[in-house]
């Protein structure tokens, strides 16, 4: 087999639709848009969400709660995951808990929380720790460090 040869598969390929261009097409004089009316002309056509005039249901439908433009999204680790993930005299950082599968992107700070054991020697620098975890990864012979 040659380049020359190579052709797409029988039915793969369909033309476009070309609208108003004469009534051969069988796209010709409405094309397609039937007789008159605002969806006929020219620009016309209504905006999203538009319901006739009616109140839209964006409208209607009552506003809750308040969203904080500056919360922070603070993503919480337990020891346990930190025990599991690395080896002994590992540091842990955001890049290496990214790195080993842990977080993906998208967070403010990490706090680590006291939630199971630790019995490895590892250098924790993140933004907090509860008072459980980081008396937990001091006990271990590991350090504590806030970034």
């Amino acid at each position: 087999m040659k380049l020359h040869e190579l052709s797409p598969v029988e039915g793969s390929k369909k033309d476009s639709k070309r609208i108003g261009r004469g009534h051969g097409s069988g796209w010709g004089k409405t094309a397609g848009k039937g007789h008159k009316g605002q969806k006929a002309r020219s620009g016309g056509g209504v905006r999203p969400g538009f319901e006739g005039g009616q109140m839209p249901l964006q409208r209607r439908v009552p506003k809750r709660g308040f969203n904080n433009i500056f919360a922070k999204n603070v993503v919480a680790i337990n020891l346990s995951t930190l025990n599991r993930k690395f080896e002994d005299g590992a540091t842990v950082d955001t890049e290496a808990l990214v790195n080993a599968g842990v977080l993906k992107n998208g967070f403010d700070a990490v706090k680590v929380l006291g939630n199971g054991k630790i019995d490895k020697k590892l250098t924790v620098k993140v933004s907090a720790f509860s008072e459980s975890a980081k008396a937990a990864i001091e006990a271990a012979g590991g350090k504590a460090e806030v970034v």
